[in-house]
C-alpha cells in the first residue's frame, strides 16, 4: 500500500512534507508581471535545476519570425544560484542578476580566491516583478489554497490565469 502510494505522489509530481501533499511553482515573468512560463515542481524539489527548463519553455512571439527565446536580462534569487546556470547564461550572452549564496562566497574564496560573481543592483531590484505575478496568481482562491487534487488540474488553472493576465493587459478597442 505505501509503495503504491509512493508511487502514485512521484507519478503525479506532488511532494510529501509534514503539512501534506505540497508543489512548488516555478515562474519566469517579464516585467508587467506577465507569466512566460510556468513549471510546477514537487515541493521538496530544489529550485536551481529547474532554472534551465523555465528558461527553455520562453518563447515570446514577435512580429515577424520565430519567437524570441533568449531574454535580456535575468534576474533571480539565491536558490537560483549555481556555477552551471551562470555558465548557461554566460554561453547565452545574458546578463545575470543572481546573488551569489554565502556558502558558495565562501567556497570560492578558499578554493582560489578567485573573481567574486557580478551582480547587477539595480536590475535585481526588478526581481519583485516575479512575487507580484505571484501575487496576483493567488488573488485566486483555489490557486492561493491549492485544492486541486492533482497536479495536471492546479497546473491547467495557473495556466488558465496567466492567460487572463495577459488578456488584461491588452489594450482595449473600440
Amino acid at each position: 500500500m505505501r509503495r503504491r502510494r509512493r508511487a502514485r505522489l512521484r507519478a503525479a509530481e506532488l511532494g510529501r512534507s509534514r503539512g501534506g501533499l505540497t508543489s512548488k511553482v516555478h515562474l519566469a515573468v517579464e516585467r508587467r508581471c506577465r507569466p512566460l512560463a510556468i513549471i510546477l515542481t514537487p515541493g521538496q524539489a530544489a529550485d536551481s535545476p529547474r532554472f534551465l527548463p523555465v528558461l527553455k519553455k520562453i518563447k515570446v512571439r514577435v512580429p515577424a519570425g520565430r519567437p524570441r527565446t533568449r531574454p535580456d536580462a535575468v534576474a533571480g534569487d539565491k536558490a537560483y544560484s549555481s556555477r552551471a546556470n551562470r555558465a548557461h547564461l554566460r554561453r547565452r550572452n545574458i546578463k545575470a542578476a543572481i546573488p551569489e549564496k554565502a556558502d558558495q562566497a565562501a567556497n570560492r574564496k578558499r578554493r582560489s580566491g578567485g573573481r567574486p560573481v557580478s551582480h547587477d543592483a539595480t536590475l535585481y531590484k526588478d526581481r519583485n516583478t516575479v512575487e507580484r505575478a505571484i501575487n496576483k496568481f493567488k488573488e485566486w482562491r483555489g490557486l492561493a489554497t491549492r485544492y486541486d487534487k492533482t497536479p495536471d488540474s492546479y497546473l491547467a488553472g495557473l495556466h488558465l490565469r496567466g492567460a487572463m493576465l495577459w488578456i488584461r493587459s491588452l489594450p482595449a478597442t473600440p
